[in-house]
């Protein structure tokens, strides 16, 4: 299981939302409450999270952002081919990390196996976390009347009070 991190992404009434927790920690203690997990790339079209190691992470980011310069933004087709290198490349499937990649159209999970997943309903929740936040984004499109930002907002703040590896400094970016 991949712990230290909690990220919700959601497609909802015409806007993209993610947010991510700002916990990092080593084993059982939290060494940084602010770190951000999260970021918009290619000319602020695509959004992005991580769940898993920091470091490889970065790596990932790097080699995401490649793809989506090499194909000029099209978010199908990086997911695509960076799930394909990170299952056939050595040092990659080494990598111990879950991306959470979206824009106005796809939403994809890219994991550590090189599985790509785009989730039916457009709502994601990776790390340690990301099931309770799923639940409970899952409840809050259900049943209120809050937009994007607001529901990945509030379902982290649930994730935080469940989850030991997941804190309340949220950082939401939307599309």
């Amino acid at each position: 299981m991949i712990r230290s991190t909690t990220v919700l992404c959601l497609r909802h009434r015409g806007q993209v939302a993610i947010a991510g927790d700002g916990q990092v920690t080593i084993g059982q203690t939290i060494v940084k409450a602010g770190a951000r997990k999260i970021r918009k790339l290619y000319h602020d079209n695509v959004l992005a999270g991580f769940a898993g190691a920091a470091a490889d992470a970065f790596t990932l980011f790097q080699r995401f952002e490649g793809k989506l310069e090499e194909h000029r933004g099209n978010l199908a087709r990086a997911a695509v081919e960076l799930a394909k290198d990170w299952r056939a490349d050595r040092v990659l499937r080494r990598l111990e990390a879950l991306l959470a990649v979206a824009d106005r159209e796809h939403s994809f999970i890219v994991s550590g196996t090189g599985d790509l997943i785009e989730p039916d309903d457009g709502l994601i929740g990776i790390g340690s976390g990301g099931a309770y936040a799923l639940a409970a984004a899952r409840a809050l499109v259900a049943h209120s009347d809050l937009d994007a930002k607001g529901i990945v907002t509030e379902a982290m703040r649930v994730a935080a009070s469940i989850c030991v590896f997941t804190n309340d400094h949220i950082s939401v970016e939307v599309l």
